[in-house]
């Protein structure tokens, strides 16, 4: 890793706007930028304090002798110095007029000057390396980023504050007193002694296995929020899905029309509910079909299903009179065919229907949910059962959620290795067989912090950033 050369990047994003900011690292962005920059009121950027920032232009004086030099733009330079800084390193800031003319002008300048251009990630990457993050918190950044809906948001601002840092680095601190014990204990293997309280070393590794199981246990609602939760709307042709989508998006993105097989491919959209993101998957109807095309869509509906988290099933209610034992049979099919993923049974067009039809239609399909797609009834009635398929209840709590699979990797390998301590302890092994399995565990809770990594961990960690971040 060419960790010490100057880098630079724009740091907002690519394009015309208003503003554009260009990023520089390195131990001599400040020098770099120097002869670049002229202020307003003639100061020299090596000699201001660090966090301060200066009204001037950025000029290239590369325009050839005797030449005037070339006004490049009006500009603000913000500058940190070393060691108080994004990176760690000495960074300045160019902000700029938001032109792409003016953007890679710049750039280029300081190309030419002593900087090349940063990898994706690297602003980050040094920062980890100075110190300034754990590695668990270099990659909340890039989870921030791509934050979508309030509960993604709160769950990377609590990790990049170093909420899921602080409790592994807690349990490995603990583990790793009792480790040194029993490793003093084989120094002096020849008298016998115990170092380390056995009593205690259990009742530590019991509070170490449910840290880590509730950890793991979160990362299944974790996962769901991070990328949002997919719902497939299915049901016979002509049912109102459609329709439903169009009114939970509350815009006409799907094809609505009286003909049976309109929607013959899979439609997806995404809303916030209650700040979560949900993906919303408008499938072709279930039915028995000669037409290639329609039975084409019928197969992705039950892939569809497969991938989704909730099913929604919907039926038209004025046609449960005649389509009711059937309809009762494909209820079925689905439940056995996927019986461990939520099923949400609902009747369309009930604002067609007399109480005595609606009365009889409640007696016949247990915890139905009436609904008119057309008119909006019920709507949120089923927003609000949506929700209740996520467990927030951690999230309102401020309780620490794992959203990453590298670290879902390694929480779980870590609780393997504690299994395996515990069983020893209570079998009465040796100590240096305990010590390699302790080794092992805090081996995979220093893969998360970062406090054991490698070039390759790193250079796929980071290869994910966007540049300039």
């Amino acid at each position: 890793m060419k960790i010490q050369d100057n880098i630079v990047a724009l740091a907002t994003p690519s394009g015309a706007g208003a503003i554009s900011v260009i990023r520089i690292s390195g131990k001599d962005a400040v020098s770099i930028t120097e002869p670049l920059f002229r202020s307003i009121r003639q100061k020299k950027l090596s000699e201001q304090k660090s966090h301060t920032i200066h009204l001037g232009h950025i000029i290239d004086p590369s325009t050839g002798s005797g030449q005037a030099d070339k006004t490049l733009d009006e500009v603000l330079v913000s500058i940190f110095k070393a060691p108080n800084s994004y990176t760690g390193e000495n960074v300045v800031e160019v902000s700029c007029h938001g032109s792409p003319f003016i953007q890679q002008e710049i750039i280029q300048l300081f190309l030419r000057n002593g900087c090349r251009m940063a990898d994706a990630g690297e602003f980050t990457l040094r920062a980890f390396l100075n110190g300034k993050l754990d590695l668990s918190q270099a990659e909340a950044v890039a989870d921030l980023i791509a934050s979508d809906n309030e509960a993604s948001h709160q769950i990377a601002m609590q990790q990049m504050r170093g909420g899921f840092s602080s409790e592994i680095k807690k349990l490995r601190e603990e583990l790793l007193n009792f480790a040194s014990l029993i490793e003093l204990e084989l120094d002096f293997a020849e008298e016998d002694v115990e170092f380390a309280d056995r009593t205690q070393f259990n009742a530590l590794l019991e509070k170490i296995q449910l840290v880590l199981k509730r950890l793991i246990d979160s990362f299944a609602v974790g996962n769901v929020i991070k990328n949002g939760i997919p719902v497939a709307i299915v049901g016979e042709p002509n049912v109102g899905k459609s329709t439903l989508l169009n009114a939970l998006l509350n815009e006409e993105r799907a094809i609505v029309s009286d003909i049976a097989g309109t929607t013959r491919d899979t439609i997806e959209d995404e809303i916030n509910i209650g700040g979560i993101g949900f993906r919303f998957i408008d499938t072709a109807g279930i039915r028995d079909t000669k037409d290639v095309v329609e039975s084409i869509g019928i197969k992705k509906t039950f892939e569809k299903i497969e991938q989704s988290q909730v099913t929604v099933m919907l039926f038209d209610a004025k046609e449960f009179k005649i389509q009711g034992s059937r309809l009762k049979v494909e209820i079925e099919k689905i439940k056995n065919r996927f019986p461990q993923k939520p099923l949400v049974i609902i009747a369309n067009k009930v604002d067609l229907l007399s109480e005595e039809e609606i009365s009889n239609l409640k007696s016949q399909i247990p915890n139905v949910h009436l609904l008119s797609a057309k008119t909006g009834q019920g709507v949120e009635e089923l927003t609000n059962k949506l929700l209740e398929f996520v467990n927030t209840g951690a999230l309102r709590n401020n309780e620490t959620i794992v959203t990453n699979s590298r670290h879902y990797d390694s929480l779980l390998k870590a609780l393997s290795e504690i299994d395996k301590v515990k069983e020893g302890l209570a079998n009465g092994i040796s100590g240096d067989l305990l010590a390699i399995d302790i080794r092992q565990a805090l081996y995979h809770f220093g893969e998360i912090t970062g406090e054991i990594s490698s070039d390759d961990l790193l250079g796929n960690i980071f290869a994910n950033f966007c540049i300039g971040k």
